[in-house]
């Protein structure tokens, strides 16, 4: 695979004493990044969706913890409000007490550092696996659909879905790309394409709304999409619109894929029902852009995730590996301690 050609994008980028980051709410009309010098600003940032998907808000709280340690804040306060950033993706939660555990043994800011940097190469080596493994499940000729963004902007580089797509394109076994819209933010729209297009991979934009009509024309085989936090069942909790999609494929024969590193696994959750669906302010939804589209005293009602039952999940793929038809068996067989 030719990775210079599939793979040029990092959003999360060290520079030695201050992390840089791509503000993903002004793309594709902007390349703006934002320079964080104090782990707030970095809290900030994952709060108001400046980063956003769960690898790549897992690897900006880890070099906000090694940030704080440099700059010799105190850092329980600084986890604190990191935690309480994003409360569905696990990521965040995982690269936190991952950080955490060195700072009980007693790492010094060099070392939280090096640490920092570890969680970014691995999730980039993951993501990498993952394409592979993904790709290699897929016919040659298909054509596949996916949900939000999952591509090098939400993770470490590569990305987890998008990245089965950048691998299923340059293996010759994808020949149509579909991303839906994804409704308010738009990070099909925004942000999927534009990936997709600096990769110089045709893809096509669909309104939300279309998605099951296009599965019944026949053109797509696959569904390919990320996750925010897999539960020991393989009950899935993705991006708003994520379970309609995964309802109108198995209505139509279309196979559903879920592809997250191991790190969004929580085998402390029984169920998609203990997952916490995060509510975001309903003005999100009552406007495009900065410019209210809708009636002044209307109300909205907006949650940003949904739970997809692992009843309707084909395969889950990881860089551990494959699972097929997830269920607890599996689930604990892969990832069980």
């Amino acid at each position: 695979m030719d990775n210079n050609r599939h793979d040029r994008i990092r959003a999360v980028q060290w520079q030695g004493d201050h992390l840089r980051l791509l503000d993903q709410r002004r793309l594709p009309s902007e390349e703006s990044w934002i320079a964080c010098r104090e782990a707030d600003q970095v809290t900030t940032a994952i709060r108001d969706l400046a980063v956003r998907g769960a690898p790549a808000i897992g690897i900006a709280a880890a070099w906000a913890v090694a940030l704080a340690a440099l700059r010799e804040e105190p850092l329980a306060p600084a986890l604190s409000r990191l935690r309480a950033a994003r409360p569905t993706a696990v990521n965040l939660m995982w690269a936190l007490d991952r950080m955490q555990r060195h700072i009980d043994a007693g790492a010094n800011p060099a070392a939280l550092l090096r640490e920092a940097q570890a969680i970014q190469d691995e999730d980039l080596a993951a993501n990498r696996r993952m394409g592979e493994l993904g790709a290699s499940l897929i016919a040659p000729g298909s054509g596949v659909l996916t949900h939000c963004n999952t591509g090098s902007l939400a993770t470490a580089g590569f990305g987890t879905a998008l990245g089965v797509i950048r691998a299923g394109t340059a293996a010759g076994r994808i020949d149509r790309v579909y991303a839906g819209e994804t409704r308010p933010w738009q990070q099909g729209a925004r942000l999927t394409m534009w990936e997709l297009m600096q990769d110089g991979i045709a893809a096509q934009l669909i309104a939300d709304s279309a998605a099951a009509h296009l599965m019944k024309s026949g053109v797509v085989q696959w569904v390919i999409v990320g996750a925010d936090r897999i539960a020991a069942n393989g009950d899935t909790a993705n991006k708003i619109g994520t379970y309609q999609l995964a309802i109108a494929a198995k209505y139509h024969g279309v196979k559903f894929m879920v592809v997250a590193p191991s790190s969004t696994v929580d085998m402390a959750t029984g169920t998609g029902e203990e997952i916490e669906i995060e509510l975001r302010d309903s003005a999100e939804l009552l406007g495009t852009g900065g410019v209210r589209t809708v009636v002044e005293g209307a109300q909205a009602w907006n949650p940003v995730f949904d739970i997809a039952p692992a009843e309707l999940i084909d395969v889950i793929v990881t860089e551990r590996g494959v699972i097929e038809r997830p269920n607890s068996i599996a689930m604990q067989a892969m990832f069980g301690c």
